[in-house]
């Protein structure tokens, strides 16, 4: 992309980002749907059918009853779970991603799947968040490292502290033998379509320092990634409030970056 088409891409990105649409009149509003622990079939009856088209695939895993704040969360009692800014960040964020770029996403569609799921190797990205309360069987942890061995992408985020022992610990299973290695703003993750000079941030709400890690096919970083963790970073938390002007216009520009950068660089790598 030329340097006036980045610049294009990120003033049509600004507009999007202020003015991102409510709930797709076309498909049920899903805020009212029962908890995560509650028949899989109640989510699953929202999904598209695979069609060809990008879409964006959030993961939905079991949470532990106790997660990383021994019963009460990291700060004060939130249980977080795996639909935590589900749907209006998976709505905004596909919005943004089919206005700015050549992928050709799904219109209305934006998919729960189990990370137990076999429906998840027909889609090529998917995201997880707060993996400091997820737990993994074996039928699980095999059915993720298939889908990384034959090229699918995950990507991690929103979580924080002391959550990065559950996380690395189910990468551990995942992938036996990797390691977590932290990115520095010159891997070309950071500018697949954007320009992010700079890593440089810290938690939206926590104010701890932000660090990105990746897993690398045979811990060799010139060799595929093959997934991208948000530590002690929130960007859907920006995806779902952009149209509110929660948080300042900047830190939405940065978050949505990031996320056409994670996609179009898993499509293209």
């Amino acid at each position: 992309m030329t340097g006036r088409a980045r610049w294009l891409a990120a003033g049509t990105l600004l507009l999007l980002a202020a003015a991102a649409a409510p709930a797709n009149a076309q498909r049920p509003q899903r805020r009212g749907l029962p908890r995560p622990t509650s028949d899989p079939k109640v989510f699953s009856e929202f999904n598209v059918p695979y069609d060809g088209h990008f879409t964006f695939v959030r993961l939905r895993y079991t949470p532990s009853r106790t997660g990383y704040g021994g019963g009460g969360g990291f700060f004060g009692g939130i249980n977080y779970q795996w639909d935590h800014d589900y749907p209006r960040a998976d709505e905004h964020f596909s919005k943004i991603l089919a206005e700015l770029t050549n992928i050709g996403v799904h219109p209305t569609g934006y998919n729960i799947l189990s990370i137990g799921d076999p429906e998840l190797f027909e889609y090529p990205v998917a995201y997880l968040v707060e993996a400091g309360w997820w737990t993994l069987s074996d039928a699980e942890v095999l059915n993720l490292r298939t889908y990384l061995q034959k090229g699918g992408f995950l990507i991690f985020d929103d979580f924080a502290g002391p959550a990065m022992g559950e996380f690395a610990g189910g990468i551990r299973r995942i992938l036996p033998g990797s390691r977590l290695i932290r990115l520095t703003a010159d891997h070309p993750i950071f500018h697949a379509f954007f320009d992010v000079d700079t890593l440089n941030f810290h938690h939206p709400y926590y104010g701890m320092e932000s660090v990105f890690y990746g897993v690398f096919e045979d811990n060799d970083p010139s060799k595929r990634l093959l997934l991208i963790a948000n530590y002690n970073n929130d960007i859907g938390e920006s995806w779902e409030w952009s149209d509110t002007g929660f948080f300042p216009i900047e830190i939405n520009n940065t978050a949505f970056k990031l996320g056409v950068n994670y996609i179009v660089y898993s499509m293209t790598h």
